[in-house]
C-alpha cells in the first residue's frame, strides 16, 4: 500500500516553513494531476502539503483593479460566478473544461498552471487576461507574468520551497472580451490535440486597438504569438485578418507527433482554432457597453 504524510497548514507561512524543510513534499491544490501522478510512480513526495485549508489561497475577489483568484479556488466556483464570468469569459470558458463536473470541484487553475503541461487549458487565458502570479517564499514575496511561469513541460519558476498564493488579473479595458476553444481527440474530457485563447479590444467603430493570442498544446510551454495579436490590431476583424492572424499561429506553432495527433495536423489546427477564438471574442468585445 503506498503511504505518505499529510500535513494541512492553516498560513501560508507554515506551508513554506513545511516546504523549506523538506524539499521531497509537494504542495497539493486540488490533486487532480498530482495524485494520478502519485499512483503511478510518477512523483513520490515524501508528503503531500494541502493548500485548501489556508484561507488567503481560497476565493475570489472582484473590484475596480481587477481580478484576485486564489491559487487553491475550486473550478467549479470560478464557473459559478457570475462577474467572472461576464468579464473573463474565455477564462471560465477554460476553466470548465478542467475535467467533469465532479473534477471541476477539486481542480484548481493554480494546479493546472503549476503542473506545467503544454496542454493546461486554462494557461492561454492566463496569457491573453496577463495574469501575474504571486509567489511566496522564505524570502518573501513576489510576482511574475504567466508568460514567465511556466519553463517547460512539467518545469515552472517556482522553487522547491515556494507556493502559489494567488493570480491577479487587471481588470479588462471597455469592450474587451476573450475566447478560448481546443481541439480534444475525443468528444469530451481528453487533453488538447491544440488551444488557442484570444483578447480583443475594440473601439466604437468596431476597429480592434489592442490584442493578445496564445496557443498551447503545441510548443514546450503556452505561449504568446505577437505577430497573430498584430494581424488583429487596426482591423474591423474582417475574414482577411482571421486567416492573417490563424496563419500567425501555425508559423509559431512547434508541435510534435503523438498519439493526439500530427505535428502538421496540429499546425493547420491551431491556425483555426485562433481565427475562430478571435471571432468570437470580437462578437462578445462588440456586445459589450
Amino acid at each position: 500500500m503506498l503511504t505518505t504524510r499529510y500535513e494541512a497548514p492553516t498560513t501560508v507561512a507554515d506551508a513554506v516553513r513545511l516546504m523549506q524543510a523538506d524539499p521531497a513534499v509537494r504542495p497539493l491544490a486540488g490533486g487532480t494531476d498530482l495524485l494520478v501522478q502519485y499512483h503511478t510512480g510518477l512523483r513520490r513526495p515524501s508528503a503531500f502539503i494541502d493548500l485548501k485549508r489556508i484561507p488567503e489561497l481560497v476565493g475570489i475577489t472582484i473590484d475596480d483593479e481587477g481580478m484576485r483568484l486564489g491559487a487553491a479556488t475550486m473550478a467549479a466556483e470560478i464557473c459559478e460566478d457570475p462577474e467572472a464570468s461576464r468579464l473573463w469569459p474565455g477564462l471560465v470558458e477554460a476553466v470548465h473544461l478542467l475535467g467533469s463536473t465532479q473534477i471541476q470541484g477539486r481542480a484548481t487553475v493554480g494546479g493546472n498552471l503549476c503542473n506545467g503541461s503544454p496542454a493546461a487549458d486554462t494557461t492561454c487565458s492566463l496569457l491573453v487576461n496577463r495574469a501575474r502570479a504571486l509567489i511566496a517564499g522564505p524570502e518573501g514575496r513576489r510576482e511574475v507574468d504567466v508568460e514567465d511561469f511556466v519553463t517547460g513541460p512539467g518545469h515552472t519558476v517556482l522553487g522547491p520551497d515556494e507556493v502559489l498564493v494567488a493570480l491577479l488579473f487587471p481588470r479588462p479595458a471597455p469592450r474587451t472580451a476573450d475566447a478560448y476553444l481546443r481541439l480534444i481527440p475525443r468528444s469530451e474530457m481528453d487533453i488538447a490535440a491544440a488551444g488557442a485563447g484570444v483578447s480583443v479590444t475594440l473601439d466604437e467603430g468596431g476597429t480592434c486597438t489592442a490584442a493578445r493570442v496564445a496557443i498551447g498544446a503545441v510548443a514546450p510551454r503556452a505561449i504568446l504569438v505577437p505577430a497573430a495579436a498584430e494581424a488583429l490590431i487596426g482591423t474591423k476583424l474582417d475574414d482577411a485578418a482571421l486567416v492573417r492572424a490563424g496563419e500567425g499561429a501555425s508559423a509559431a506553432a512547434r508541435p510534435i507527433d503523438d498519439k493526439r495527433g500530427s505535428a502538421a495536423y496540429r499546425k493547420t489546427v491551431v491556425g483555426v482554432l485562433t481565427r475562430r477564438a478571435a471571432a468570437i471574442a470580437a462578437a462578445r468585445a462588440g456586445n459589450m457597453n
